[in-house]
């Protein structure tokens, strides 16, 4: 996407999303760097100002499917990475009532 305000061959901003899935490589304990495939269609409304620059206003996903999942560390993929709740998707726990007197 082209930029104005930023030099050529720069990096464009980072963009954080919500935490939908999270990892853990079993061959070697990591939680942290993966390098993930996704495949993702949005529906987005580009609003651009009049000097050109584009601001993204609402972002709808469509469709996303997670191809590939690598464990930064190690390298292992397939079988030996394990999707993890988050907290959002663990099961709320039932609170436990005090025995009547």
């Amino acid at each position: 996407m082209f930029d104005p305000s930023r030099p050529p061959g720069a990096a464009p901003p980072l963009r954080s999303r919500v935490v939908t899935n999270r990892y853990r490589c079993s061959a070697c304990g990591n939680l942290t760097r993966f390098d993930v495939v996704v495949q993702r269609r949005t529906r987005e409304f580009h609003h651009f100002s009049v000097a050109g620059e584009l601001t993204i206003e609402d972002e709808e996903k469509l469709a996303e499917t997670i191809e590939r999942v690598t464990c930064r560390w190690c390298a292992a993929t397939g079988d030996a990475i394990e999707e993890i709740p988050t907290a959002l998707e663990a099961p709320a726990e039932t609170p436990v009532e005090a025995p009547s007197a």
